[in-house]
């Protein structure tokens, strides 16, 4: 399965860096990972395929738990996405405009807080991790 987490901005901490490249290497043997950049949401949303199934990451989106979010997406997606890239937008300080939010199949929230669009991205990379262990039934997760 080919995955797109796609992002305004740029990591510039090392740390951030470090710890996004532990999770791509983690992720590798279960989905083929793409990071995209954009300056601006116009950006992200032109680069998007015409075929690609959107979900972005969202303060007004759902909340769900890391079981709901492997069963009901990336299980998903592997079973009845039919190929299609799977793109996950995480917007930047302002979050995501309406057009976007339009696109999307989905909006997905990390719960009532505020988080820096920087940290979501490295949540977002480890909750795919932890939703293909769960579809494997794999050791990692807890309930």
């Amino acid at each position: 399965m080919k995955v797109t987490l796609a992002v305004i901005g740029r990591l510039k901490e090392s740390y951030f860096v470090e710890a996004e490249a532990e999770y791509k290497k983690r992720l590798k043997p279960f989905c083929t990972l793409a990071i995209t950049e954009a300056k601006d949401e116009a950006a992200l949303l032109a680069s998007l395929p015409a075929t690609a199934h959107l979900y972005a990451f969202d303060e007004t989106g759902l909340s769900m738990t890391s079981v709901a979010f492997a069963n009901d997406i990336l299980g998903a997606e592997q079973q009845h996405g039919g190929g299609a890239p799977v793109v996950f937008a995480i917007g930047g300080a302002d979050g995501h405009t309406d057009a976007l939010r339009r696109r999307a199949r989905k909006l997905i929230a990390f719960g009532k807080l505020t988080i820096a669009h920087r940290l979501v991205r490295l949540l977002a990379i480890e909750q795919l991790y932890r939703g293909f262990k769960i579809l494997r039934g794999e050791p990692y997760h807890r309930d």
